[in-house]
């Protein structure tokens, strides 16, 4: 079934797995003569002055070649050039896949080292970086090593380095939880190809002693004085040994590197290592030995492989995306052992932080958290260029190998970019967040992704967390969690000012049929006692809602804080990202059937929202009709609510009714509604809750959107609520969210942040 799955795959709608996009517009003639004759001649005039400028004007930048003469395919071994096409197409969406690099597979129809060297060589000045791949050794070591020393760009053969990279992240990290030093480890290698030599000096450099070093291929130990099956590359890591084979040599080891063949690995032999011993068996598709059968006889052993459906998968994915991602973001002249190592570095502390629910979700499991099952990150994790690719681009500076030096800080706001819009903006908001963190109280203070989301609140600096529950569940789930989070507990039955806070809303509810002795009842509840908590001056925001439902939430708030003064109801606003374009609909929450005066309100409140991000707001106002085509009382409240926002607010940009389509296609308005004020609208304002509240679940499961919130606007204190079943990061942005709010009902006490210009401050969307 595997096999004509793949076959499918590869074969059906166009046949491969690329297609070449262009980036510029191709639509007028002008077009045309910018991207080719006579326009192109200016960029060319300016590279021949300057070839650094190829950087500027060309693909280059952002353009690795994969380049492989096919002499060991995989594990299929010599298959010849164009047999590795599938292969090395597969190498090229990966990296635009995980790091968005462009990559253009190129097979080379000989197996001369010379002459692949020169085909390289010659076609080197085209790309940004060389990945060389599928080479056999030990040839591929002469034409790496060549090629570095002749070509000003990074070439990396990912079959050494790769692996080296990952295992070395996973030895870091594994050692760690075992309790031993680095360099009194005794390592067996098995496997003398290009991916064990080079994970032996990357390990070497890492700190293994290369006298506690033995290596093994299909002849035995590599022992001084051995004549048989050696090479200048094996002769580097020849041992002073007796053993003379794999028995002998892993008895006593702390740690056994597998690249070899499958089952080479006997229960005996595992048996005969050091207590706690480290196993990587990495043959793929089948190991050296059998995870399970490895976790049978030594319990105490952490195992990883090369495979998905095993813990500790080490993939090469999780490395050479991101290391010529951040290589090329410095315009990096090599790839050097100190950026080798600063990735493995980087991947071994990511392992250690809480693994974000999306990841849980993509395999299938419930928890996951650093310990011996969990030694390295998982390729499909997000965050691993966040933490790689900064690393990389930051040893290469330090080196002195990068052509241009860049903020790192600046440059992992880019990098979220490329994530997509939705990242962006979250990362925007979070920044601004962090500017003057605050108290966020948490009304479901137990809740497991409550405290999850309540560490990244505390590490990222958003804010200080505040837990609402009871303090010993509270802190023995934290450290269930492995959290490093120090968070106030509160317990309202045991505050120290509850008969105040009583007293309190006692006053405020005495007129709605609240006694002194209920106040004091309504109090041990969370989503009273936490409004109360900013109402008292104790916290600057609540959040609840996670195992509520809305009216749960927003009840007991308005009860304690109200409305904002000069507001008359609360609305709910989300942002939606649909096809990289920020837009925010409202109200899908709260309001079942506004009034014109309503309307009017939330349309005020979404557009002052928006100008927050330093977008400029155009606000539509949504009808079944357009500008009066449609006489009916439902579209006159909207013509209506259009006047009182001009009448109340002139400075803001608003339009209607109009239909959906008419708001945010521009050609309409431009063939049919010159007169429009509004063209290409971004805040969309909904005739009633329904037709919001269908639009954007629709857009979010069809279109394919993403829908961040639900956002509160016209609280009177910041309040803010989840959805029931939210994901961590979801409620860490709700937390960003409140705390912005709280900053801004506090400006002169916490500016805000003065360098922010916005998530639409620049052409290409970057965050600055």
């Amino acid at each position: 079934m595997l096999r004509e799955d793949a076959l499918e795959y590869h074969r059906k709608g166009r046949p491969g797995k690329l297609e070449i996009v262009p980036t510029k517009p191709m639509i007028t003639q002008r077009d045309l003569s910018l991207a080719y004759s006579p326009g192109v001649a200016y960029p060319v005039l300016e590279i021949e002055k300057d070839p650094d400028l190829a950087y500027e004007y060309t693909t280059k930048g952002n353009l690795v070649a994969v380049i492989s003469n096919g002499t060991a395919i995989l594990g299929l071994g010599d298959r010849g050039a164009l047999a590795s096409k599938p292969v090395m197409e597969g190498k090229a969406v990966l990296f635009k896949k995980f790091a968005d690099v462009d990559a253009i597979d190129i097979e080379v129809n000989t197996r001369d080292p010379d002459e692949l060297i020169r085909v390289v060589q010659a076609i080197a000045p085209t790309f940004g970086g060389i990945n060389l791949e599928d080479i056999k050794a030990p040839e591929c070591f002469y034409i790496e090593e060549t090629l570095r020393a002749t070509l000003d760009i990074p070439v990396f053969h990912d079959d050494q380095h790769g692996t080296a990279v990952i295992s070395a992240a996973a030895l870091l990290n594994a050692l760690e939880l075992v309790g031993k030093r680095i360099d009194e480890i005794k390592v067996v290698i098995n496997g003398a190809g290009a991916s064990g030599i080079a994970c032996a000096e990357l390990w070497v450099k890492l700190g293994v002693r290369k006298e506690n070093l033995i290596m093994l291929d299909t002849k035995g130990v590599i022992y001084k004085g051995r004549k048989e099956g050696m090479n200048p590359y094996k002769e580097r890591f020849a041992a002073e040994t007796d053993a003379r084979t794999l028995a002998e040599a892993i008895r006593g080891a702390d740690v056994f590197l597998g690249l070899s063949a499958p089952d080479v690995l006997t229960p005996e032999m595992v048996k005969s290592m050091a207590e706690r011993p480290i196993i990587f068996a990495l043959a793929n598709p089948d190991p050296e030995i059998r995870y399970e059968l490895a976790k049978e006889i030594r319990p105490d052993a952490i195992v990883a492989t090369g495979r998905s459906d095993y813990p500790n998968q080490v993939n090469n994915v999780l490395g050479f995306p991101f290391i010529f991602r951040g290589a090329l973001d410095v315009r990096a002249r090599a790839i050097n052992d100190e950026m080798k190592l600063a990735a493995a570095r980087a991947l071994a502390a990511l392992a250690r932080e809480d693994v974000p629910d999306s990841v849980l979700k993509a395999y299938g499991l419930e928890t996951l958290r650093f310990g011996p099952d969990y030694i390295i990150p998982k390729p499909l994790d997000p965050r691993v260029m966040l933490w790689e690719a900064p690393a990389v681009a930051q040893a290469a500076m330090e080196t002195g190998v990068a052509r241009i030096h860049i903020d790192i800080e600046e440059y992992r706001e880019r990098l979220a970019a490329r994530l997509g819009k939705g990242t962006q903006v979250m990362r925007f908001i979070i920044n601004k967040a962090k500017a003057a963190p605050k108290r966020i109280a948490f009304g479901e203070g137990e809740e497991l992704k409550i405290l999850r989301a309540a560490a990244l609140v505390q590490e990222e600096g958003i804010g200080r967390p505040i837990l609402i529950g009871r303090p010993e569940v509270v802190r023995q789930r934290i450290e269930e969690l492995g959290l490093r989070c120090q968070p106030e507990i509160v317990y309202p039955p045991e505050f120290p000012r509850l008969e105040e806070y009583a007293q309190r809303l006692f006053e405020k509810r005495q007129r709605k049929g609240v006694t002194l002795p209920l106040a004091r009842t309504l109090l041990l509840e969370p989503n009273y006692f936490g409004p109360m908590m900013v109402e008292m001056g104790d916290a600057d925001a609540f959040i609840s809602g996670l195992t509520y439902d809305y009216p749960s939430v927003i009840r007991p708030a308005l009860q304690v804080v109200g409305v904002r003064e000069g507001v008359r109801k609360v609305a709910g606003l989300y942002i939606m990202i649909v096809k990289e374009k920020v837009y925010f609909f409202t109200d899908a929450t709260v309001n079942i059937e506004p009034t014109a005066e309503d309307l009017a309100e939330i349309a005020i409140m979404a557009a002052d929202f928006a100008r927050r991000f330093d977008i400029e707001p155009r606000v539509a106002m949504l009808s079944f009709s357009n500008f009066g085509s449609t006489r009916h009382p439902l579209s006159e409240k909207v013509r209506l609510a259009v006047e009182i926002v001009r009448q109340r607010r002139p400075d803001i940009l608003v339009d209607g009714e109009m239909q959906a389509d008419t708001a945010v296609v521009p050609e309409i308005i431009e063939e049919r509604y010159p007169f429009s004020r509004v063209k290409d609208a971004n805040v969309l304002v909904f005739p009633d809750l329904e037709a919001a509240n269908v639009s954007y679940k629709l857009l979010q499961r069809l279109g394919n959107a993403q829908a961040i919130g639900p956002i509160l606007l016209g609280m009177g204190k910041p309040v803010h609520v989840l959805q029931t079943g939210d994901e961590v990061q979801d409620i860490v942005f709700i937390a960003a969210i409140a705390a912005l709010d709280a900053q801004e009902r506090g400006q002169a006490q916490a500016p805000a942040l003065a360098s922010s210009r916005g998530i639409g401050a620049t052409p290409e969307g970057r965050l600055l």
